[in-house]
């Protein structure tokens, strides 16, 4: 099984960004040092809750630090972007890291950065759709074109020119129902960051691999999975800290995309979230809410971590493990303790589970 790290720059307070910064990017070395076999980055803006707003500079950085790592984007929000500038960087980084690099599309959902850029949150879904379309497809002609309602481009080169074909290895962000129709029929495969009962997303994976099936003639590529995790040799400890700190950083989620408010009832697209932002603002909701996030996401004694991973990934089919160490203010020899702990007595149980590298599963 592929097992990669993701460094999200998370500060809720108490620590410069300066501090925030050293902490996860010697992370990110230790998870080299470790055997981990990705490195994952994942875009946001103007506020604490991460503060990596370039990945595709982040992931450049590790491509000469990290040669023996595949790279992921967790991911890039292409409405806030110019696609003929990203579909250049790609190739760029494509080109920096010799092809280790898995790209990764979204959407975004927070208010506060789409106002932050100007962009009509309203059109996110058509803006998300005409970039990837063009994205993609110039990725693999080596041009981009593209005349649609948001996105205009002139016939223009991508240079340097992508040298490797980028099917099998683009997945999409997906929480509501109608993305995963979406990315089916653009042909990309699902990175999972949970927030719903695993029979849902399980139910929502069927269906997904149906309509990937019809639009491809192909089996859909198997899920990358994101985990929050604190693995603890203590099994009290373990659950301490981890609602500790996974209940900081799902509180943190709740203020990034103000959960307790009312706008999703009113932007065109996000339907899905209306249900997460009523249950945030009924009485108790976010207590309950953070109860929930807690019973999906991976924490306890190595043997624990490793029985909940095998279930999650055994019901969902999943290619790939994304796993995050460090998040809601976490110390860091708590986040390196956990890392280390999990690395040397989960670590190898997974890697024996499948031996190939995500992309090595993508070329097959």
């Amino acid at each position: 099984m592929d097992v990669g790290v993701g460094v999200i720059f998370q500060n809720p307070g108490g620590r410069s960004d300066r501090e925030t910064y050293k902490h996860d990017l010697r992370l990110g070395e230790l998870a080299g040092e470790l055997g981990f076999r990705s490195l994952w980055g994942v875009e946001h803006h103007f506020d604490g809750y991460t503060m990596c707003p370039d990945v595709l500079q982040f992931l450049s950085y590790y491509a000469g630090r990290c040669p023996n790592m595949d790279l992921g984007a967790m991911v890039v929000v292409l409405p806030w972007h110019d696609p003929m500038r990203v579909a250049e960087q790609i190739s760029v980084l494509d080109h920096m890291c010799d092809g280790r690099f898995v790209l990764g599309l979204g959407r975004g959902l927070a208010k506060n950065e789409y106002e932050g850029f100007g962009v009509d949150q309203n059109s996110a879904r058509e803006r998300f759709v005409e970039a990837a379309e063009m994205i993609l497809t110039g990725l693999e002609r080596g041009w981009c074109e593209y005349d649609g309602q948001f996105v205009k481009q002139t016939r223009r080169d991508i240079r340097p020119s992508p040298f490797k074909s980028f099917r099998g290895r683009t997945y999409a962000a997906a929480i509501s129902p109608e993305t995963f129709e979406i990315m089916a029929r653009m042909g990309v495969g699902v990175l999972i960051i949970p927030q719903k009962p695993w029979d849902v997303m399980e139910k929502e994976m069927s269906d997904y691999r149906a309509f990937y099936k019809k639009a491809n003639g192909t089996d859909a590529p198997a899920p990358i999975i994101a985990q929050w995790i604190f693995c603890d040799e203590d099994v009290a400890r373990a659950e301490e800290l981890a609602r500790k700190y996974i209940g900081a950083y799902w509180n943190s989620v709740v203020e990034h995309y103000s959960l307790k408010g009312d706008h999703f009832s009113k932007i065109k697209g996000y339907e899905a979230y209306r249900d997460i932002q009523a249950q945030a603002n009924a009485p108790g909701g976010v207590d309950q809410m953070v109860e929930f996030f807690m019973s999906i996401q991976i924490w306890g004694t190595p043997q624990m971590c490793l029985d909940k991973i095998t279930n999650v990934m055994e019901r969902m089919g999943g290619g790939a493990l994304n796993c995050l160490f460090s998040y809601g203010g976490m110390p860091w020899e708590l986040a390196e303790g956990s890392m280390r702990t999990f690395a040397q007595h989960v670590l190898p149980e997974l890697r024996s589970y499948r031996s190939q590298s995500l992309l090595s599963l993508a070329a097959e």
